[in-house]
């Protein structure tokens, strides 16, 4: 298989799953939650494994007591699917509330005279989504992680279509 048919075939599962995240947005929020929830876990578990492998006795415990809290929260979000939804969408809000801030701060350095406009525009934006987040909360909750998925899913499907009909395209103008 020539490597454009793959990157083609990948966006287009991509774009499908993102259209079925849009479907049921709700669903989607509780798969993003376990699985970041199972993802915790596998990382605690591996930061726990390597304290065994740092030197000293104070960076052990500080590896294992970070290991273990990671693991933790991992079990507890993947244990408490709803709750975990709820707290995620939340940090997703503080996060861009945050990110929005920041962004604006950095739109009025002067050594950013060049990105204003696009920084202002997407610091606006970020803190829109975390109002409409908000203002709604804990009833966005039910869709929010999913709308966000399945948004990520179609871009990122839509822009490997296009890296794949591209490289298409260059292999046919080299031969």
């Amino acid at each position: 298989m020539k490597p454009w048919v793959l990157w083609l075939l990948i966006g287009i599962v991509s774009v499908v799953g993102g259209i079925l995240a849009l479907m049921n947005p709700f669903a989607a929020s509780i798969t993003v939650e376990l699985f970041i929830g199972y993802m915790l876990i596998v990382i605690g578990t591996l930061i726990i494994l390597s304290a065994f492998q740092d030197r000293g006795w104070g960076v052990r415990i500080w590896a294992l007591l970070l290991g273990v809290l990671v693991a933790v929260v991992g079990v507890n979000l993947v244990t408490n699917p709803l709750q975990g939804v709820l707290a995620l969408t939340l940090v997703v809000a503080i996060l861009l509330g945050l990110l929005g801030i920041i962004r604006l701060v950095i739109a009025f350095n002067p050594l950013a005279a060049s990105a204003r406009w696009p920084l202002v525009f997407s610091g606006v934006l970020s803190l829109a989504l975390a109002t409409m987040i908000f203002a709604n909360y804990p009833y966005s909750s039910a869709v929010v992680l999913g709308l966000f998925l399945a948004v990520d899913l179609i871009s990122n499907g839509v822009s490997l279509i296009v890296l794949g009909l591209a490289r298409r395209s260059g292999e046919t103008t080299k031969a």
